[in-house]
């Protein structure tokens, strides 16, 4: 009830939903059958996509009823998919609970065959065996360098190319036939092994019997729980349902008990489990089906394969298997006893050719072994299949030991031999690791094989044997006949081949270890290669050619592999930066050159380390290929370049710094194989810095006036004003060395060669842009001889007599309104201001120095010649080149700190001046020795000097405080004798009053040794 609820409300919201869509107004045109019409009264919306309403809305809002009802009856037939981006969200029809744990890999494409174990006919296994084989033919011939790059895909594991199987046996079959067989040989050779009920049952029963110590009971108990146990996981591991097993254990252990066959076959399990296994004992007539069909192309399968079967009993097994596989025929219209005359037929069929001796008179050997070897061989590998974990298929399960001793057990029924188990063995992990990626698998495989290719030779009886496992091929237009193990290794050789074809796409992910197993692999199997006739070149016993760094077929192989995994590479990440630069906003070329870095990086860290052994030019051939079809594509873009756009900062560098990288590598490679340098392998280089140079100097130029506007404005602005507390210079000049300094690192941030005019360039802007600050600022002041009084008259004096002369007041120079103006502005605070400042250019502009040599260290010249090993670059160019561009910076950075220091003693001096001749005039100059001298002494203004002093202070940054204060004492030792040379006071001083003054005198001549020493102390 309450998910018929929730579908109901889905249903209405739906349906109001698309009534909104189609009534908002945003449709142009509403189409139906019988024309176009306004009216939605008529519409069923439940039948309606809505997908299909969202697309003609945005492409257009004309909507057609027919198709949006056609568009939803298509998508209701399929499971509702999750439109993500990485497309791995999706809603299944089914139950996932019922369903099992799903494969941990990723799905193939639609139009890749994957080998799988659990479904893979042997028809598709060997067509597409013949369809690789082609291609690898191919690839083989004379002509394959000029073969076209295809777009490389997950190579498919080429099939052995065993006799097909005429009855379409299907893996499902095999693979229960092989646990029946499995079951079979357990049980026969007397272990014994029991049902989930039978262990139920045997727990019930211990408790009756007294017979045995406990000790041997114990025993026994560990013992078969041990083997039931085992059995149990590979029944999980082979997927058979707990019914089945328990069905064929109750019928094989009767079999088993009654000693019935000295040597089991797969005909006469088949005919057992036939015989007392029945429709009742399945819980659906679907699966009792499946199995009986199995059983019956089982018998049919063994029984006709052989070719020296009669005609008469081959009919007779064709008619036979026929009625059991007949739905009614075999369980309704037959009576018992007319389907135990069949199965007796068939029985004695079998019976006749199981009783034939073996071909080679191997001990153990049947006439099966060689008459049934395509079936027996396919049911091994399910065998085999049976040690990797079910829910994770890279991995083996702990009991794999055991279940391969288990599996051991099928040799005599197989015709399976040490060294056809290993060779098999090898060829099960070598498939699960094409499945899963896991190189564990492949370092086991590899192990495997060279157990195969290293043992010792067999006995003659058995090589015959082995010969006689016949597989068959296509290669080259030519049919090869090939024994297992040659097939094993000409099958992964097929596929090493098309993996290496590309193996940057392939070994991509995958840890470096992976390509260097997968090499060992190669290095094991061999390649197969062709001569001048297209005859295959037989060199071993497995038809390969043998890795040796001598081997010149070798040699030309691998280079095609480099040339050919490398074009693909880049061909693979050309197509896709054109479609992702959009997304990214990132000019194609820019974003192509970071992904052929990323190439270069992986031959370099992954792949070259292990090919070099073989084939030493396989970076450098790598290098080159990587550098020439780069550099195709950008040559049209370097020839159309006007200026330093947005793209071009972005490809320049980029095409650069591959270029560089390439170089090095290029270089690496021939040092490390002391390689002959011939014209086929030199770099072609970009010439970027050809290119760059005179963009670079424009952009520097436009820059020039751009920043000098800006300081000029951030000047004009300024109200001298500190920023804070503890930033008291002004805004403006921080401006300024904002803009400067961002003009410093978008220079170097384009990561493009350069030479000594493009720093000279720079310099020039700094240097302009700080000068023009500085100039502006010294232009803003007054001369501070506009602030002195008027030149006193000369005076005459005895040693002892001060004379006295009629008083006059001290009368200041005229000022023009301008002067006036700017010394209204140049305020005590604002002076203060101004000298920090000047402090902060000064402090500025050594950080700025140093940086700039140092993003300079790193710059890459652009004239200079490129490294090769012959030719060196020469320590005196280099030299010259330092002592040029240190003559460079001291010059510029020198005259903008030499012309801010004397703007600071220029500053320094006018404040003294303006305190003590402006500001304080009326208060020192006018009044000092006025009237009584007593109360008109220099102590009595020395308060309004302190003051001022505490004004200073708190305003003046702490390295200026003792020059400025030094400037004001200057100042006022000057305005002292000013006073003292106008005359001092109208009437004549007395005894006390000339002494007095003689104090002040002398205590400004300690001032003046103060002076000095401050002096001293702040240079």
């Amino acid at each position: 009830m309450e998910h018929t609820a929730l579908l109901h409300r889905y249903r209405r919201d739906r349906r109001k939903l698309l009534e909104f869509l189609l009534s908002s107004g945003l449709i142009k045109e509403l189409r139906t059958p019988s024309g176009p019409t306004n009216s939605l009264s008529n519409i069923d919306f439940d039948t309606l996509s809505a997908d299909y309403i969202l697309l003609c809305l945005k492409s257009g809002g004309v909507i057609d009823v027919t198709e949006a009802t056609k568009k939803y009856s298509d998508e209701s037939a399929y499971p509702v998919t999750s439109h993500s981006h990485t497309r791995n969200s999706y809603f299944l029809v089914s139950d996932p609970d019922f369903s099992g744990s799903p494969p941990r890999r990723v799905p193939p494409p639609i139009s890749v065959r994957q080998t799988t174990n659990a479904a893979q006919s042997s028809s598709q296994m060997e067509s597409s065996d013949v369809e690789n084989a082609a291609a690898f033919g191919d690839d083989h011939s004379p002509r394959y360098k000029n073969a076209p790059i295809r777009p490389s895909q997950n190579p498919e594991i080429p099939a052995l190319g065993l006799p097909s199987l005429s009855t379409g046996l299907s893996e499902d079959d095999l693979r229960e036939s092989a646990y029946e067989l499995l079951l079979a040989s357990i049980f026969l050779s007397g272990v014994q092994g029991n049902s989930v009920d039978d262990r139920k049952k045997e727990k019930s029963s211990k408790f009756l019997s007294s017979l045995k110590s406990k000790r041997d009971k114990l025993s026994q108990s560990q013992s078969l729980g041990r083997h039931s146990e085992l059995m149990d996981t590979v029944r999980v591991q082979m997927q058979i349902s707990e019914a089945m097993d328990a069905c064929i254990r109750r019928n094989l252990m009767q079999v088993a008990a009654r000693r019935i066959y000295g040597q089991i076959d797969l005909p006469h399990i088949s005919l057992v489990l036939l015989n007392g296994i029945f429709k009742s004992d399945f819980r659906s007539e679907k699966s009792y089906i499946q199995w009986k069909n199995r059983q019956a192309n089982i018998l049919e399968e063994f029984i006709c394969f052989p070719a020296n079967v009669k005609k008469t009993e081959h009919l007779t097994i064709r008619s036979h298997a026929a009625k059991i596989r007949h739905e009614k025929e075999w369980d309704t219209v037959m009576s018992p006893s007319e389907r135990v005359a069949v199965l007796a037929s068939i029985r004695q069929v079998a019976v006749n050719l199981s009783s034939l001796p073996g071909r080679f008179g191997i001990q153990g050997e049947t006439f099966y072994w060689t008459a049934g070897y395509h079936l027996n061989i396919r049911l091994y590998q399910k065998l085999l299949f049976a040690v990797f974990d079910v829910l994770d298929e890279g991995q083996f399960i702990e009991e794999a030991d055991e279940v391969l001793s288990l599996i051991k057990l099928t040799w005599s029924t197989l015709g399976i031999t040490q060294k056809m188990h290993n060779a098999l063995y090898a060829w099960v992990l070598f498939r699960q690791f094409v499945e899963t990626n896991e190189g564990m698998l492949l370092e086991n495989a590899v192990t495997e094989l060279q157990k195969v290719l290293t043992a010792e030779e067999a006995d003659g009886k058995e090589e015959q044997y082995m010969n006689c496992v016949i597989c068959s091929r296509q290669y080259d237009g030519h049919e090869l006949k090939l024994n297992l193990v040659q097939a094993i290794c000409v099958s992964i050789s097929i596929w090493c081949d098309s993996t290496l074809l590309d193996y940057h796409l392939h070994f991509s992910q995958q840890k470096p270890s992976c390509f260097r197993t997968m090499m060992a692999l190669v290095t094991a199997v061999g390649i197969l290669t062709s001569d001048d006739c297209g005859e295959v070149k037989v060199r071993s016993s497995c038809s390969l050619t043998k890795f040796s760094a001598s081997n010149d077929n070798v040699s030309s192989k691998l280079k095609y592999y480099v040339t050919r995994s490398t074009n693909a590479a880049y061909g693979r990440v050309a197509n896709k930066v054109d479609l992702e630069s959009k997304v990214q906003r990132m000019h194609p070329l820019a974003m192509l050159a970071e992904e052929v870095k990323l190439i270069a990086e992986r031959e370099f860290n992954v792949f070259w380390p292990v090919l070099h052994q073989w084939c030493p030019e396989s970076l450098m051939m790598s290098v080159v290929i990587l550098h020439q079809s780069y550099g195709e594509r950008l040559r049209p873009f370097l020839k159309q370049l006007s200026s330093l756009s947005e793209d071009v900062r972005s490809v320049l560098p980029s095409a650069e710094m591959l270029d560089h990288y390439l170089t090095e590598l290029h270089g690496t490679a021939l040092e490390a194989n002391r390689l002959l340098l011939s014209s086929c392998q030199v770099l072609d280089h970009y010439q970027i810095g050809e290119v760059s140079t005179p963009l670079i100097l424009d952009w520097v130029i436009s820059q020039h006036t751009h920043i000098l506007e800006w300081t000029g404005r951030a000047f004009d602005i300024e109200d001298w004003e500190p920023l804070s507390f503890h930033q008291r210079q002004a805004a403006s000049i921080v401006e300024v060395f904002r803009i400067v300094e961002e003009t410093v690192d978008q220079f170097f941030g384009f990561n493009l060669p350069m030479d000594i005019t493009h720093l000279q360039a720079l310099l020039s802007v700094i240097f302009h842009s700080l000068d023009t600050y500085l100039l502006k600022m010294l232009n803003r002041l007054v001369d501070k001889n506009h602030l002195y009084p008027s030149a006193p008259p000369l005076t005459r004096y005895t040693e002892t007599v001060i004379s006295v002369i009629k008083k006059r007041l001290l009368e200041c120079a005229p000022m023009d309104d301008d002067v006036i103006c700017k010394l209204n502005e140049l305020t005590i605070p604002k002076l203060c201001i101004r000298l920090n400042t000047l402090q902060y250019i000064q402090k500025q502009i050594g950080i700025l120095e140093d940086g700039i040599r140092k993003s300079w260290a790193l710059v890459r010249p652009s004239h200079n010649p490129r490294w090769t090993r012959d030719e060196p670059l020469e320590e005196s160019s280099l030299l010259t080149c330092s002592e040029a561009i240190d003559a460079l910076f001291a010059t510029t950075f020198s005259i903008i700190k030499d012309t801010a220091g004397d703007a600071i003693n220029k500053i320094c001096a006018f404040t003294g001046a303006r305190v003590v001749f402006w500001d304080l005039r009326n208060t020192f100059l006018f009044h000092l020795y006025r009237g009584d001298v007593a109360s008109s002494r220099l102590e009595s203004f020395l308060p309004h000097v302190d003051t001022v002093l505490d004004l200073i202070c708190g305003l003046i940054d702490d390295s200026l405080r003792d020059l400025l204060v030094l400037s004001i004492f200057r100042a006022l030792l000057e305005g002292y004798v000013w006073v003292l040379l106008d005359g001092g006071p109208s009437r004549a001083f007395s005894d006390s009053d000339v002494s007095a003054i003689e104090d002040d005198f002398n205590m400004l001549k300690v001032w003046q040794l103060m002076f000095e020493a401050l002096s001293l102390t702040t240079d």
